[in-house]
């Protein structure tokens, strides 16, 4: 197994790598999905968090032993990363890799856990939710902050930010779910719109955000909001399509 540990993580590592070594066995689900499973684990009275990724193919078991960074390491690297731009994300502790004589097996990425008080899924979900427009602008400024830094995350969807009210009016954002991630010296006005296309669907809400950025850019908020909607709608027209697609072939129903 390799393993690497966060500098600045002063919890039992012994006690973390036992955790990873009955993973199967212990610990408090959180999150059972097709292809990942995220456990809760106490050590030292702190409580972490645990990401197994699923076993990759075996064209991706070689690749990610040869000529790519594990799913595990990325989110780790990527996380000292984005908390070197001072931009949230739960505190990055340790990655384990397993490997066999062909390549990867498993991988594991542990962090701090969070108890935020919302997602950016509520926000779309329930449009009366406390201070449903402050939380959204603010949401936009902590946007913009990441592509003023050059810092393209693919997976910038409804449910991978989560949100800490610190006060009245006050919110914190950290990213999770960090594996894909690109880095740039700049991002364009195109690709800024490209990564907010996937958050909601709803106009009302486009509008707000194309109005705040428009404020932080220094553009149109018409040139703003035409260009982020247009992709937002193309974007929800081929999810629908894949949608109609999986159910006329059967897939994803239940047995």
């Amino acid at each position: 197994m390799n393993q690497v540990f966060d500098k600045d993580n002063s919890l039992d590592r012994g006690k973390i790598k036992e955790a990873i070594a009955d993973f199967t066995h212990t610990g408090e689900v959180l999150v059972k999905g097709k292809r990942n499973v995220i456990k809760l684990f106490t050590i030292n009275g702190q409580v972490i968090n645990v990401k197994s990724f699923r076993m990759p193919n075996l064209i991706n078991k070689i690749v990610y032993r040869f000529f790519r960074k594990s799913k595990a390491r990325r989110s780790f690297e990527f996380a000292k990363r984005l908390l070197e731009n001072n931009i949230g994300t739960p505190k990055p502790i340790a990655y384990f890799e397993n490997y066999d004589a062909v390549g990867l097996t498993d991988s594991y990425y542990v962090c701090e856990h969070l108890y935020p008080d919302l997602t950016y899924r509520e926000l779309v979900a329930d449009p009366d939710y406390p201070e449903h427009e402050i939380i959204l602008r603010q949401f936009t400024q902590f946007s913009f902050r990441l592509h003023e830094k050059g810092i393209e995350f693919k997976d910038h969807s409804p449910g991978n930010t989560l949100i800490v009210k610190r006060g009245e009016g006050i919110y914190d954002f950290y990213l999770v779910d960090l594996n894909r991630m690109e880095f740039h010296a700049a991002m364009s006005f195109d690709q800024r719109m490209e990564n907010l296309k996937r958050l909601t669907p709803k106009k009302e809400m486009v509008a707000v955000m194309s109005n705040e950025y428009a404020k932080l850019y220094g553009r149109a908020e018409a040139e703003v909001f035409e260009k982020l909607w247009q992709k937002t709608t193309a974007f929800q027209e081929k999810f629908r399509r894949k949608k109609r697609l999986k159910s006329k072939l059967g897939i994803g129903k239940k047995k």
